[in-house]
């Protein structure tokens, strides 16, 4: 893994990058997991996947600017200027596709970035975040985004970090990792950095904003104590996905069962190679196969045929599938 650094006029951005072994990986091609991590957290976050897929994809995850490595940082950013980060960086790195992994704020940042900056993304990978779409907020929630730093002050530092882990994970590796990362900062500076992060997203979503054009994978943990759990099924609902549930899992799924979000991603990244785009024909599958549609009649099912080109875990997860081309 090689670490970076993109230097801008509010500080320094460090990332890791990391292209496995070609001659080793015949099937290797030029699409990129790009790892972002959550509000608070860094690179670390997401060393389980990294690991993982350093066997056979190319991979980057960045420290955001203020979080980890990437300090001292002006916080004066936005989403909209987060997203054009990321963006320079990709550049930087001559990336041309990628699929984007978010985990909790890392998730609005993928999605600003796929707003502002079209055929990139070929797919998205929700990690226990939630949608950044103004129609599934109360103005009350949009209220309390942009009041959150005295709240948070009100609270001890070791009581919040202790409350911090503990919300966030249900692992000892998931709970120890989360408290690590949050005693890099001190309390202030932590305290102004949720702040500025839940102000940012509340000015985003009452912009509007909308659904990502493309492929998008939903993960969220069944223990997760964050309100994300109750968006991912509005979210759900109203795109027409489904929510992949990790037991055992809370607000960090990804720490506190890697192997099983590996397993998703991977099979949800290997499902790109299908490009959905060009299919203008018929998608057959065999009758046992076909998971179970949300409700009966012909029109109930033609609305789940049309959720799963749009979702292709659920495709992958029909099997054989036969696509007819026009």
């Amino acid at each position: 893994m090689t670490r970076n650094i993109l230097n801008t006029d509010k500080g320094k951005i460090v990332y890791h990058t990391f292209r496995p072994d070609r001659h080793n990986n015949n099937e290797m091609n030029d699409l990129w997991l790009v790892f972002l991590p959550g509000l608070s957290a860094d690179h670390r976050l997401f060393e389980k996947q990294t690991e993982y897929f350093s066997r056979f994809r190319n991979y980057l995850v960045w420290d955001p600017p203020a979080h980890g490595e990437s300090r001292p940082f002006d916080l004066d950013f936005t989403l909209d200027s987060l997203a054009g980060y990321l963006h320079q960086i990709l550049q930087k790195e001559g990336i041309k596709e990628c699929v984007l992994i978010g985990q909790s704020f890392g998730g609005y940042v993928a999605q600003a970035f796929m707003s502002r900056f079209k055929g990139i993304a070929l797919g998205f990978v929700s990690i226990d975040s939630a949608p950044l779409d103004r129609r599934y907020y109360s103005k009350a929630e949009l209220w309390l985004l942009r009041h959150t730093y005295w709240f948070y002050m009100c609270f001890p530092w070791r009581l919040l970090v202790k409350s911090g882990s503990y919300s966030c994970a249900e692992t000892e590796y998931g709970r120890r990792l989360m408290r690590t990362m949050m005693l890099s900062y001190g309390k202030k500076e932590y305290c102004r950095l949720a702040a500025r992060g839940y102000l940012i997203l509340a000015e985003c979503l009452s912009s509007g904003t909308g659904n990502p054009h493309c492929p998008v994978l939903l993960i969220s943990g069944k223990k997760d104590r964050q309100i994300t759990n109750i968006y991912n099924r509005r979210w759900a609902a109203g795109a027409g996905m489904q929510v992949h549930w990790i037991d055992g899992a809370g607000h960090n799924a990804n720490t506190d069962q890697p192997e099983t979000v590996n397993n998703l991603i991977e099979t949800f990244v290997n499902t790109l190679t299908i490009d959905s785009n060009e299919i203008s024909g018929t998608v057959l599958y065999r009758r046992n196969n076909i998971p179970d549609f949300p409700g009966k009649g012909t029109a109930k099912k033609e609305q789940h045929l049309c959720s799963m080109q749009t979702d292709p875990f659920l495709l992958h997860n029909s099997l054989d599938m036969v696509y007819h081309r026009e």
